[in-house]
């Protein structure tokens, strides 16, 4: 397996894995998949990263920003997706980590996440790359009517931004 930059031709095999995530149920507020171009203006131009096994998509993670204000320019929230039948192979792990490296060479200083208490893989996953977790908010949104919890986890660089 590789860890390789996403190309707007990955767009099928990505989407088709964050449908898998939506469906869980514990991944994503989101309840449909957009379209490339929405999907692209949320995201940051750099660190956009796919698993590609035997020129397969089975993974991919991303950046979005924070905010539109400069003074977070440094900040990115994570999106982190693995396909349902390559879960547990600690692909996640390898795509976080590839991620963490992309986006310090990029200037991110502080990563971000906001995770469902019930996704303990992700839990997991972003203990293990240093993340740890700096809050809890409780009933923050709903979802198909049911009030969900987020878990805020958060991973500072020692590379960018601690001098």
């Amino acid at each position: 397996m590789k860890i390789r930059p996403m190309s707007p031709t990955d767009w099928p095999a990505v989407a088709q894995i964050y449908l898998e995530g939506i469906e869980t149920g514990f991944a994503t507020f989101e309840k449909q998949v957009p379209a490339f171009e929405d999907w692209d203006k949320a995201h940051t131009r750099s660190c956009r990263l796919v698993a590609d096994e035997k020129n397969s998509i089975v993974g991919w993670a991303a950046l979005s920003p924070v905010s539109g204000r400069c003074v977070y320019g440094g900040v990115g929230e994570v999106s982190v997706y693995v396909s349902k039948d390559h879960r547990g192979k600690g692909i996640g792990k390898k795509l976080l980590n590839a991620l963490i490296e992309s986006s310090e060479k990029e200037g991110f200083w502080t990563l971000q996440s906001g995770i469902f208490p019930e996704n303990q893989g992700s839990v997991n996953v972003h203990l293990q790359c240093g993340f740890r977790q700096i809050g809890f908010r409780e009933r923050i949104g709903q979802l198909d009517g049911e009030w969900k919890d987020n878990l805020i986890f958060e991973r500072r660089s020692k590379k960018v931004g601690s001098n």
